[in-house]
């Protein structure tokens, strides 16, 4: 592994390319974090790799290349394609379960068994699957679903679902 850059040297690195590297790919996204992420990701490659460079042209076009090739990926990432800015997101209102529905009762119960029995239930998710999801065993997960279902089916009888 080659040695990291010196302290003064990352700095002086970052005083020199900050500027280059964020209007360059604020060309190619439009967007001021965006650009922001990308400098910080260029100068970790820069950190990481801390290649040679024969001159200072060499080093400016090693900045450039990488920034332009790292805003390229992110622009052909899956996650940019499929994301919607938060301001977007805010205009739609969360839905709300309608009183007296399944799913408020399910959202009545204590947060360890809501999140299984909708995932399970209402997203169609195996319980190996949200034992992957959320970081439980696939028995733990059988076990929460299992008495997620008892204190559903107490508290919908309490109030007057019985089936």
């Amino acid at each position: 592994m080659k040695p990291a850059l010196e302290e003064q040297e990352a700095q002086r690195l970052v005083e020199t390319y900050s500027d280059l590297i964020l209007r360059l790919s604020y060309t190619y996204l439009n967007h001021t974090q965006d650009a922001q992420d990308i400098c910080q990701t260029v100068f970790l490659k820069l950190w990481e790799k801390a290649p040679a460079f024969v001159s200072p042209d060499h080093e400016r076009a090693w900045i450039i290349r990488t920034t332009a090739n790292t805003c390229k990926d992110l622009l052909k990432s899956h996650w940019r394609k499929t994301t919607a800015p938060l301001e977007a997101a805010a205009a739609v209102p969360a839905p709300q379960p309608e009183e007296g529905s399944l799913l408020a009762a399910v959202n009545l119960l204590p947060p360890q068994y809501r999140a299984v029995i909708y995932l399970h239930y209402y997203e169609g998710y195996a319980a190996k699957e949200i034992a992957a999801l959320l970081g439980k065993t696939p028995a733990a997960v059988a076990s929460l679903l299992h008495r997620g279902r008892l204190r559903l089916k107490t508290l919908l009888e309490s109030e007057g679902f019985a089936g």
